[in-house]
């Protein structure tokens, strides 16, 4: 991808684009943000060498489009109702209601979740985790500034529950990957009903481990879950780092992944938000199933080898790479844990 200056500069206004929303002042500026973003990512989604991102760009655009009219439409009606005042002001209920449901729809959270994991079955790995990541910051960073607390909660739910339930019957595992992103999305958005920095903690560690997954996936080109038993033939570290890496995704204590969950259950629980917390946990712990099924083999000491089984060519480097990232997993929340103790 970075050997294509066109790739660089769609890139560098992806980039821009977020920093533009984010920072803006105004409903206008922000949605121009969005726009810029929107019209960076499709050229980089598109490889005439597969033909499914092309159905994937059409369905992220025409979603992605959907949401931007509504959202200038809501802005339009609000600046003419308040003589073309652009700022960040109280927004009423309703105006709140919909603006809310457009930057969820673009982030991909339940339930306007319908777009997401046919798109992110279609494009590559690292798409994929420009998709996950990245593209989610501009819509939540608005979310926070136009909170409606109920629809807030149900989303959250809406997504932790479908995210939680849409992965157990899929082999795909960049749609594997898309329901997990959706759960993941649905803590995100009930950390907002505490305070914003915990959402951010929660999406910089989310994003590290993320990487860390699709930076294995991508270097041995792993797209089906029958893959996965193939893979761990070569290396007991490669089978070590996946699993560890795999489950601290997941949020398994004392994992990295734990952390932000643990503060969030805790912060949920000062608001008397129980049934939300509880339901939660328990979706989570189906999340958790369909991850232990990706590192089934991995658990096992020894079970049959196919006799058409063929060998992985990687290199050290990726080896020891991955290692690092895995050690950080596993040695991050008790380094984090001691650094706010204090706190």
């Amino acid at each position: 991808m970075l050997n294509n200056s066109s790739k660089l500069l769609f890139i560098f206004t992806l980039i821009l684009s977020t920093m533009i929303s984010i920072s803006s002042t105004s409903w206008l500026g922000a949605w121009m943000g969005l726009e810029i973003n929107l019209l960076s990512f499709i050229p980089l989604m598109i490889n005439t060498k597969n033909l499914m991102s092309t159905e994937a760009s059409l369905k992220y655009f025409l979603t992605q489009a959907l949401a931007s009219s509504i959202l200038i439409f809501i802005i339009l009606i609000y600046t003419i109702k308040f003589n073309f005042i652009y700022q960040f002001p109280n927004l009423l209920d309703y105006e709140s209601l919909m603006i809310c449901s457009t930057l969820l729809l673009k982030s991909g959270a339940a339930p306007f979740h319908f777009w997401f994991p046919s798109v992110m079955g279609g494009i590559s790995w690292y798409n994929n985790l420009i998709l996950m990541t990245w593209q989610k910051i501009a819509p939540i960073m608005l979310l926070s500034y136009c909170m409606s607390n109920n629809l807030i909660v149900f989303s959250s739910l809406f997504s932790i529950i479908l995210g939680s339930l849409g992965g157990l019957n899929q082999i795909s595992l960049r749609k594997i990957m898309a329901f997990s992103s959706i759960n993941h999305l649905g803590w995100m958005i009930a950390s907002m009903l505490f305070n914003e920095s915990l959402w951010i903690f929660y999406f910089l560690i989310y994003s590290f481990l993320s990487f860390n997954i699709i930076f294995l996936f991508n270097a041995f080109q792993l797209f089906y879950m029958n893959q996965m038993f193939l893979m761990f033939n070569e290396s007991f570290i490669l089978k070590f780092i996946f699993m560890i890496s795999i489950l601290s995704l997941g949020g398994l204590p004392p994992f990295l992944g734990f952390l932000p969950k643990w503060l969030i259950i805790q912060s949920l629980n000062s608001m008397n938000y129980y049934f939300l917390l509880f339901s939660m946990i328990i979706m989570t712990m189906i999340t958790l199933f369909f991850y232990l099924r990706l590192t089934f083999s991995a658990f096992m000491l020894n079970y049959p080898q196919m006799s058409w089984n063929y060998k992985f060519n990687y290199k050290n480097l990726i080896n020891y790479f991955a290692l690092s990232m895995t050690f950080i997993s596993i040695s991050g929340m008790f380094l984090i844990s001691l650094i706010m103790a204090p706190y």
